[in-house]
């Protein structure tokens, strides 16, 4: 599965930690992902994955899932892009 990674932002507080996200498009699938980032203290991280513009298909959404569950390269990579944008809220 090939990833383009579009867009990466992030930020960083006290209260929240580290609150990010990617969008990328996924070669041969109609709509853009948008995945969000959260980590307290920027080790472990959870995520959620979206349609980042209108819904697309239920099946290739699964897909994407899917493979980022199975490919701890790729999700280092989209997690990277974020902390790469990194910008710091009231510390």
């Amino acid at each position: 599965m090939n990833l383009t990674i579009k867009n990466a932002s992030m930020t960083r507080s006290e209260e929240d930690g580290y609150v990010g996200k990617v969008v990328f498009e996924v070669e041969g699938h109609k709509q853009p992902y948008e995945v969000t980032l959260h980590s307290k203290k920027g080790r472990e991280w959870s995520y959620g994955l979206f349609f980042a513009e209108e819904s697309g298909s239920e099946e290739q959404l699964t897909a994407v899932e899917d493979f980022l569950e199975e490919n701890d390269e790729w999700f280092d990579k989209l997690v990277e892009a974020a902390k790469a944008s990194v910008q710091e809220q009231g510390i």
